[in-house]
This record gives structure tokens, C-alpha cells and sequence, in this order.
């Protein structure tokens, strides 16, 4: 493998982890669990691992040796985000720790190397070459399902021939329910494999008291953060242009969030508000278009506006119109999809609801379209490929040009649009995620070692230095409720949204007026790796304001 002078550079980086897996350790068990809603629903349908308690682990004076291998296999599941390699690296050295000829298998394109048997033995000559690297290449990801129970036997028959005791997934909400369902199919039928997850998701919308947060967000936003804070310098200098900046985050706004607390964008939506203030399409044109008539009073015909990746599914109209167009596709598409393409959009308003009918009929051509565009593998719209972005943009022009013809603007109105996800996903894990993810799969080789099947590997007190992080286990049951998905009731893992009470979210209101209308652009640079610990090992802001004492 080519590698650069940076990738050479950190191939020698020992990430740092708890104190406490530096020796022996032992499970301690606390209360009893429960689902965080719909408990009767979750309870029969995980009759075998559901109400499991959390686990911590504590220093041990038994050893944690086996006297036989312990082999382990893994999954990449899902998008990618910064510092899964170093995830399989954890779990690799722990296994390796427990008996020196355990052995780590990679199932090849995620879940499909599962069930097709395709995979690779992850050698140390190949875990060392991806140590603290981004990406998911060393085995690739993929976005299929194990909800089958044929999908099940299958990958049982390798994992059986392989003589594998225990699986680790790697994934977000979507993959660890999964990979609880897999957990739950295996122990009724006593197959003899452990079920372990990795909480994966650079959207950062898995989380909660036990899981701080999912890995790759930290990476991801300070690599949108520097793009960002250099677009705004860009901005400040030329002086001419509205930069209207998408960033990912479909079900949550975690990520725009603490991009602008990074960077101190002009404005920034926050979706979880859009829905709490159920405010429409030209409620939020209209507050955007009056910071951009303001800025121009006061001589500045510039500035940025970050907006969420799934804005549109949290303003309310819209949000019933794509739950009814979800509904309907779900059971209809292939009726629809024979209908001629000039024809597609009267046909969808026929089959609609006359309020959701009149919506989607208000809709420019190309927002129409992309509605009904193919649903992701959950059934749902995929709001990345609507250009929400130059939606806004376009909007506000016609807005500000109305206000012009009514004598209420007289300014320039100069855009540029941006879309960034891609950029974030794959790059070098910041010192906090290749710290971070190391523990993580180390703590799963322990979960493994101590026979826990359904649960999910547990790092926190992750704003205090790396040797006082609490390693441990929380079961998946204890995030699930139920949702409608491909239109049926399915137990899913539920996603954590920006609190609006929360202190993240409470700075940025405190502080978005001044930001508005003074300029006060921030200008965060690249990751950097090596230096001052308060330059390269900060968490971000988002987990310091929330672990604040």
C-alpha cells in the first residue's frame, strides 16, 4: 500500500485508552434495563436478551487469559465514518491479548459477506497497515439487512466453519438493531455465537448517558468545520456572496449544530427547532432573507447559512406529505414506476390526501421529483438527493426580489450553494476518534470474553483524559422503541435528536444574533495530530458543553 508521509507518520501512533484495560478485568453488572419506549413490544419480540443490565468494567485480580483461541468475526455496516479501522484494530489486539492464536475474520462488503461467505482473515501484517487510517477499506462496508431468518441460518454456516464464537457489528441505529435481532435469533436457537456492537455514525445521532457519542462525528465535523471556516474567509475577503452550505445529518442536526459552533456561521437551522416552532417552508425563507436584508443595511451583501441535510422533513406539511409518499411508495412501486415520466407527477397528486395533494403540487418540478425518487433500504426518502440548499436559495432570491419591487430591499443577492458529506466520511480519525474507536473495540473483545451477546461496546467520561474513560456494555434492547418503516411497526433503535434544552443548543441560541450581524467568523483550520494536547486531543465542542460540570 502507497502511503503518505502523514499516514507513515500516524502508523506509529499508540492511541490512548482507560486505564483499566491496560490489565485484568471483570464485568460488574448494574440494575436490571428497559427499553426507552414501547417496553411490552420490545420485551416479546427479545424475549431472550431483553432487560439485560449495563456493564462496567473493573480492574480483576483473575487474568483475563483463555486457555483456548476465541475467534471473532466483523462486520462494517453503513456509511462510513472516520476511525473504524482503528475499532478492528482494538478489537484484533484484545482478542490477541485473551489467547495469542485467537483469530479475526473480516466479512467482505458488510452483512453481504455474511450471508454470501465472503471474507478474509485480518492478519497482523493487515491490521497494521490500517491502524489510524480513515476509510472502511480494509474489508469495505455495504448497506444490506440481516432481518431473515435464511439470512440468519446462512451466515451461521460460516460462522460455524470458521469455528466463530462471537460477532461484532460495526454500524449505526439501523445496523445494531439488526445486529440485536441477529443477538436474539442466535441465543433461541443456542448457535453458540455472541452478538456485539460498535456504535458508528458520523451523524452523530446515536447516543445517550451511556453511549456519549457514535465515532466519526468528532472527524467529520472538524473536517466540514475547517471547509466551512474556510469558505468563510473566502466570503469575508471577496465580500459578494451568500454561501448557502448543506451538511449531512438526515434524522438529526447534530453535525450543522456543532459545525456552527466551530465556525459562527451568519445563520444556521437547526431542524429539531423548524419542527418545535412547527414553522413552514417560508417561515424559515423569511428569517433568512431578513438577516440577508440587514447585513445589506449594514454594508455587507455576504455571508453563510448552514442547513441540515434533512431540514425538509422537520418543516410539518412536509414532513406528513414524504410519511404519506413513504406509505404509499412502499406498497406501490411498481405501479409507479410504469407510469410515463411526463404523467409521474399528476399521478402521485391523485393518490395523495387533498391536503398533501395540494403541497406536493406547490412544489418546484425538481423537489417533486426527488420526493419520489428510490426510498433508501429502511423505505425512506433520500433527503441527500434533494437540493435543499439551492431550494433555500432560490427562494430567498424571489423573496428579496419581491421585497425589492415593494421598496423594501435595495441590496446585491449573489449565491453559491455547497454540498458536503462525502468529504467528511472517510479521513484520518482525529487523536479523539482513533482513541476513542481503539477502545471501543477493545472493550467489545471484552464484552466477548465475558459471554454478553446484545450489547453494545460502551466508552465514556470521554472529555477527561483518555485514562480516566469508563469502558463498558449497554444493551441494545435499552435504546429501542418501535417505528414505522416500508409501512409496518418494526422495533428500531431510537435515534438522538438536538436537544433543544440542551447546552449545545442553548449556546448557539444565546449566541446567533451577534453572529448574525457582527461577522465574528471563526476560522478552525485542519485536524491537527500532533502538538499540544489542547490543539490535537479536544473533543467536540458539542461533547464538552454536554459533559460540562
Amino acid at each position: 500500500m502507497l502511503k503518505s508521509a502523514l499516514q507513515i507518520a500516524r502508523a506509529s501512533y499508540a492511541p490512548k485508552m482507560p486505564s483499566v484495560l491496560n490489565g485484568n478485568v471483570k464485568p460488574v453488572a448494574g440494575e436490571a434495563t428497559t427499553a426507552v419506549k414501547d417496553q411490552e413490544d420490545i420485551a416479546r419480540l427479545f424475549p431472550n436478551i431483553y432487560g439485560m443490565p449495563i456493564v462496567t468494567f473493573e480492574p480483576s485480580e483473575e487474568s483475563n487469559a483463555s486457555e483456548t483461541p476465541v475467534n471473532v468475526g466483523v462486520i462494517l455496516s453503513g456509511g462510513q465514518a472516520p476511525g473504524g479501522h482503528n475499532v478492528i484494530a482494538g478489537i484484533f489486539d484484545g482478542i490477541k491479548n485473551l489467547n495469542q492464536d485467537s483469530k479475526l475474520y473480516g466479512f467482505i462488503l458488510g452483512p453481504a459477506g455474511l450471508i454470501n461467505h465472503k471474507y478474509k482473515e485480518l492478519t497482523a501484517d493487515i491490521i497494521d497497515e490500517y491502524r489510524n487510517t480513515g476509510g472502511f477499506d480494509i474489508i469495505g462496508s455495504g448497506r444490506d439487512k440481516l432481518e431473515e431468518k435464511e439470512q440468519f441460518d446462512k451466515g451461521l454456516e460460516i460462522l460455524k466453519k470458521l469455528d466463530i464464537k462471537a460477532l461484532v457489528i460495526i454500524g449505526g441505529d439501523d445496523s445494531n438493531t439488526n445486529a440485536s435481532i441477529l443477538a436474539e435469533y442466535y441465543s433461541s436457537i443456542n448457535a453458540g455465537v455472541q452478538v456485539v456492537g460498535c456504535p458508528k455514525t458520523i451523524d452523530g445521532d446515536l447516543k445517550n448517558e451511556q453511549i456519549e457519542t457514535s465515532f466519526g462525528f468528532d472527524t467529520a465535523c472538524k473536517v466540514y468545520s475547517e471547509v466551512v471556516g474556510n469558505i468563510q474567509r473566502d466570503c469575508n475577503s471577496a465580500r459578494k456572496y451568500w454561501h448557502f452550505i448543506k451538511l449531512m445529518g438526515r434524522s438529526a442536526s447534530h453535525i450543522a449544530l456543532e459545525t456552527a459552533l466551530q465556525t459562527q456561521p451568519n445563520m444556521c437551522i437547526i431542524s429539531e427547532e423548524v419542527e418545535e416552532k412547527q414553522q413552514s417552508l417560508d417561515d424559515i425563507i423569511t428569517e433568512i432573507a431578513t438577516v440577508v436584508a440587514k447585513r445589506s443595511e449594514m454594508g455587507m451583501d455576504f455571508g453563510t447559512v448552514l442547513i441540515p441535510e434533512g431540514l425538509i422533513e422537520f418543516i410539518p406539511a412536509m414532513k406528513g406529505l414524504i410519511a404519506e409518499l413513504n406509505d404509499f411508495l412502499a406498497h406501490n412501486q411498481e405501479e409507479y414506476d410504469l407510469v410515463r415520466r411526463s404523467g409521474k407527477r399528476d399521478y402521485i397528486i391523485s393518490k395523495l390526501s387533498d391536503e398533501n395533494a395540494e403541497i406536493y403540487a406547490s412544489l418546484p418540478e425538481t423537489v417533486a421529483r426527488q420526493l419520489t425518487l428510490d426510498r433508501d433500504p429502511h423505505g425512506n426518502v433520500q433527503v441527500s438527493l434533494i437540493e435543499t440548499e439551492k431550494l433555500l436559495a432560490e427562494m430567498v432570491k424571489a423573496k428579496l426580489d419581491k421585497w425589492t419591487k415593494e421598496g423594501k430591499y435595495s441590496g446585491k443577492f449573489a449565491t453559491i450553494t455547497h454540498f458536503f458529506g462525502y468529504e467528511g466520511r472517510c479521513a484520518a480519525p482525529s487523536n479523539y476518534d482513533a482513541d476513542y474507536c481503539y477502545s471501543l473495540g477493545y472493550t467489545a473483545s471484552l464484552l466477548i470474553a465475558s459471554g454478553k451477546t446484545g450489547y453494545m461496546s460502551s466508552v465514556r467520561n470521554t472529555t477527561a483524559p483518555a485514562k480516566e474513560w469508563i469502558s463498558g456494555g449497554i444493551p441494545i434492547t435499552m435504546m429501542m422503541n418501535m417505528e414505522r418503516r416500508h409501512g409496518e411497526m418494526k422495533p428500531v433503535i431510537q435515534k438522538a435528536l438536538v436537544r433543544l434544552d440542551g447546552k449545545p443548543f442553548q449556546y448557539f441560541a444565546a449566541n446567533r444574533e451577534k453572529w448574525a450581524y457582527e461577522t465574528a467568523f471563526i476560522y478552525p483550520g485542519p485536524i491537527q495530530y500532533f502538538g499540544p494536547t489542547e490543539v490535537c486531543d479536544q473533543p467536540s465542542i458539542t461533547l464538552s458543553l454536554e459533559q460540562a460540570k
